[in-house]
Order: C-alpha cells, then structure tokens, then sequence
C-alpha cells in the first residue's frame, strides 16, 4: 500500500478523529485534575502519573482504532467487517459532533483557569499594595505594662499609654493608631511584632512599662520597628509623681525626635492634664476613664464619683467635666429611663456646658454637648454643629470622626457617614462596633456586597458582640439568603437582640407563626426599651399601620431609637409616605437621600 493508500485507509477507518477524540479528553482530564487536586488533597505524585499514561496511551489508542471498527453490532476486528457493510463514515460524523462537544469543554475550561489566574494575580497584587501602603510615618502605642506591683493600679498605665496617643496624634502627617486597637495587644510579648504591625497598618510600636510607688514613677518606653522587632531608641523616665505631666511631654517629644517628625498641633487640646497640674486629680481623672470603659452601672457610677473627686481638686478641669458629662449621657442612654434619666440627662447637660465655659476649644466638650443634643432635645442641626466643631478641632482624633459619622447617618447622610467610619477604621482598624456602623450604613444604602463583610469584620474581631449576628441576619434578609439569616439570628449572643432577629429571619423564611410569638415575647418584655425595633418588624413584615403605632409610641416616650429611622432598611421602604416624614421633621430629620 503507498503512501496515499496508507492515508486513505486511515481517513476511512477514522484513525485523525479517534486519535482528536482522545488528546481532546486526555487534555480536559490533566486539566480537571490539575486545577482540583489543591482543594481535594491529591498528592502531586498522582497527577504527573496520570499525565504520563495519557501520552504512552496515545499509540496505544490508535493502534486498538486501526484494527477495531465500531458497528451496530458492537466493536468488531476491520477483517471481520465486510467494506459494503461499514459504516466508518457513519462513525466519523458521530466523532466530529464528540471533538466538537469535547473541543468546546476545553474552551470554557481554558477561561475559567484564565480568570482563577487573573483573580488570584489580582489579590496578590492587592496583598502586596497593602503591604507597601503601610506609611513609614505611622505609629502605634501599645499599652504600658503595669510593673506596679497591684493589679489596681493599671489605670495609671493605661492613662499614660492613651495621654502618649493623644499627644503623638498632634504630630503632622503622622498616622497614630487609637487606643481600641492598640489596646487590643496589651500582651505584646506573646504576639509577633511583624504581625502586629501588619494588622495595625503600622511601621513602628511603642511599648513599654510603668511602675508607680508612692510618690515616684518610673517609666521605660521604646521604639521599636515593626518589621524586624529591632530597637530603634529606648529610654528610662526615673521622676516625681508631681513631674508627671513633664514626663509625659518629654516621652512625646522624644518618640517625635526620634521619628525625626516635627510637632505642629496644640498638644494640651488633646492632653487631659488639669490645667493647675493638681497630680491628685489627674490621679482621680485616670480612674475615672478606666471604671468608664467597663460600661456597666456600678464602672459609670464609680467614673462619676472620681470625676466629681478630679473637679474638686482642680475646679478648672474642662476634661474632667466633658469626660463627666458623656458619662452621665451614656448611663442614661443605656441604664436608665423615666426620671432617672431625665436627672443624668441634667447633669450631663450642667457638666457640659461648665466644660465649654471653661475651654471653648475642647473638642471632647463639643462631642459631650452634641451627644447630649442628639439624644434628649432631638435637635440634630445644632447636635451636627458641635460634632463638626470637634472634628475642626481634632481632625486626627477617630473618635470624633465617629461621632460625626453617627450623627451624619442619623439624618440620612449615609454615604458620607460611611467615607468618614472608614476614615476612623484606618487610624483604628481593630474596632469592631465601627464596622458594625458601616455595616449598617451599607446596609441602608442597599451595597450589601460592602455590608457584609463589614459585619463580618466586627464578628470576627468580637465574636460575642451584641446584635452583630442580628446586623449580619438583617443583611441577609436583604440578599435573599433567607435560611442563612435563620443561622445568623440564631447565633446572635443577646438576648434581647435575638428575639428580634429571630422575629425578622422567621418572617423572612415564610413562618409567621414562629415570627408571632417572637414578636409577642418583645412586645410583652421590651415594650418600653426597644418600640423602634418592634417597628422595624412590622416594616419587614410590610404592616405600616402596626410600623407607625410603634413608632408613634415611640416618639411619645422619646426613645432615643428614634434616630435609626433614617438607616433601617426595612422602615426606610416608606419614606415616601406622608406619616414617615412628618415624624421625621418633628423628631428634627433630615427626610432621606
């Protein structure tokens, strides 16, 4: 047979497609075990194998189509199948439509390996863009160690770690990382400095011990690269309990010398130090912020008591006036009701405008005045004012940021409430209740692929945070995800919040009667503390008459969850009716955007 004979017969006996039909499904095989042997643990060894056998069954393929022709009866010898009784053309039309079916799963597995690739190019860029975007000018102060001896003293540590955050914030173009994150690393010793670093978005700590006994205090800070953990300067303060404030200064100046950066603020803005230097109550002041931040009836009563002792000793103490002032608010908002209230309320507002009178320029008076504002009088234009002034005052300051934030998306400015969280979380990344915020602004705007992992964020930097799995439910509901927001509601801590996540995430998976007792549970133990949010429920459950009662309840007990009504995505569906915006001008809302 010659050569074009040969060529013949092969075309006949179909030997081009069966040797097409089989590369095409060799390579489509290699490529599927390729790309799933990382998530399916098949060792390596595995896959070379089954790449080798595929090349030395190629010759062997063909040879099996040379001599074995395919015919209704089944596979036969070609010498056993008479040539007016083959149907090898028959056979290469079914092989074409087998290369192209083949051909065309090769296609769409060829550009979903094309996108992995551009996916994963794409986060490995962005991973090194975040490891390079660290500034070199960026600091963060861990808390002092409390060598002290007695576990009481710790207040003292931590006033002069936050004294040093305030302090170094007034540095020009210096990124200063806040005390909630910072804070969070209080046991730097057991933690990687490299890792801090990177989770704080920082290219040097400072940390360090303090010591009081008596009336002496020794202090040793240092700077450390965060990189590489190396020292950069160090330094023991050996004085006077009454040289505090001189002590405190010198540190500031020495890690900005050390940073070779230049101080170009007003660092007693943001010093709490009592004007007269009275050390006693500065002494009483610290302790006062640490029984604070417990956020407890008996932490807010003792914080009260030691502010009260910081004004006595220095009656010209501004800070310590401000600091009472958002106390008392804060107790009222989250402890107290009725004439209570009213009463901390009255003291607050005293304690805040004495603060004001005293320093006209203290941002932490402005924000104490704006919180009063915006939780008892309702007038949020003034309220907005004072946050804006506190802002002006300390622009690097993330808590004022914060606060402006809130209050911005009270009145339904969310999209700027959420570019100025974001602000805050760079300077304080670790801050899960303001991921909680912006999950929630997002939420209201509808960008729920932004809102999620906000909530995420918050939940995984404080796993047992109130209302944070109520939060992620609600985003949920939003996305259609229904049975996961059942799993979420289920999993929020609070319990009060629970009940009213669960309310939402049964009605939303279709079981109003589960959804009745839930809101029945609320109605009969929450009925005074949480109207807003038994009104929420009926906005999800599209009841606006039930919604407006609630909420016209709510207004008449000046419950100070009246100023989520702009930002709750459920109520914000009746915007447009006319009792919606009657409530909102009378409760001094803007209508929403």
């Amino acid at each position: 047979m010659g050569k074009g004979g040969l060529l013949r017969e092969m075309r006949r006996r179909n030997i081009f497609r069966t040797g097409a039909v089989y590369a095409a499904s060799a390579w489509v095989l290699v490529q599927v075990a390729t790309q799933t042997a990382p998530f399916l643990h098949i060792a390596e060894w595995i896959v070379r194998w089954l790449i080798l056998a595929a090349i030395v069954g190629l010759p062997v393929w063909i040879v099996f189509a040379w001599f074995c022709e395919l015919t209704p009866q089944g596979l036969k010898l070609g010498s056993e199948v008479d040539p007016s009784e083959s149907i090898a053309r028959r056979t290469g039309q079914k092989l074409d439509r087998w290369i192209i079916a083949i051909l065309a799963l090769a296609v769409v597995l060829l550009l979903t390996n094309q996108l992995v690739r551009q996916k994963n190019a794409s986060l490995a860029t962005d991973s090194k863009a975040s490891a390079v975007f660290i500034p070199a000018q960026s600091i963060a102060v861990l808390p002092l160690m409390n060598e002290s001896g007695d576990p009481r003293d710790r207040y003292f540590s931590d006033g002069l770690s936050e004294e040093l955050i305030a302090a170094l914030t007034q540095i020009h173009d210096l990124k200063v990382i806040g005390r909630n994150s910072s804070f969070q690393f209080r046991d730097s010793q057991q933690t990687d400095n490299a890792g801090i670093g990177r989770k704080l978005g920082v290219a040097t700590l400072v940390e360090g011990t303090a010591r009081k006994q008596g009336d002496r205090v020794r202090i040793v800070v240092g700077l450390i690269h965060a990189a590489d953990g190396t020292s950069l300067w160090s330094q023991t303060f050996d004085r006077e309990l009454k040289d505090i404030f001189a002590v405190q200064s010198d540190i500031a100046s020495s890690v900005a010398a050390a940073l070779k950066v230049t101080f170009l603020g007003r660092p007693s803005q943001a010093r709490d130090n009592p004007p007269g230097g009275n050390v006693a109550a500065y002494n009483a002041y610290l302790q006062g912020k640490f029984q604070e931040a417990r956020v407890t009836p008996e932490g807010y009563g003792k914080a009260i008591e030691f502010y009260d002792q910081a004004i006595r000793l220095d009656p010209q103490y501004a800070v310590a006036y401000a600091r009472q002032s958002l106390t008392w608010t804060n107790y009222a908002v989250e402890m107290l009701g009725g004439a209570e209230a009213q009463e901390a309320y009255t003291k607050a507002r005293a304690a805040a405008e004495q603060a004001l009178s005293l320093n006209p320029e203290l941002a932490l008076a402005h924000a104490a005045r704006g919180w009063l504002l915006s939780y008892t009088s309702f007038d949020h234009t003034i309220s907005l004012a004072e946050f804006h002034r506190a802002v002006e005052l300390e622009p690097n300051d993330s808590e004022m940021k914060n606060d402006l934030a809130t209050e911005l998306a009270v009145l339904g400015q969310l999209d700027e409430a959420a570019r100025l969280t974001r602000e805050a979380l760079a300077t304080d990344p670790l801050h899960g209740g303001w991921y909680g915020n912006l999950a929630a602004y997002l939420s209201a705007l509808g960008r729920l692929e932004e809102a999620e992992p906000a909530i995420q964020k918050a939940i995984a930097l404080q796993p047992g945070g109130a209302f944070y799995h109520r939060q992620l439910a609600i985003i949920q509901i939003q996305r259609g995800e229904k049975e996961a927001a059942l799993r979420s509601a289920n999993l929020e801590p609070d319990p009060t919040w629970k009940i009213n996540a669960l309310a939402l995430a049964y009605d939303a998976n279709g079981d109003r009667a589960k959804s009745d007792v839930q809101l029945q549970i609320l109605v009969e133990q929450q009925a005074n503390e949480m109207a807003v949010q038994i009104a929420q429920i009926y906005a999800a459950r599209k009841e606006p008459e039930k919604m407006f009662e609630w909420l016209e309840r709510a207004w008449n007990q000046h419950d100070t969850g009246i100023t989520l009504l702009l930002y709750d995505p459920f109520m914000l569906a009746y915007r447009n009716d006319v009792r919606f915006t009657t409530l909102c001008r009378n409760a001094g809302l803007t209508a929403a955007n």
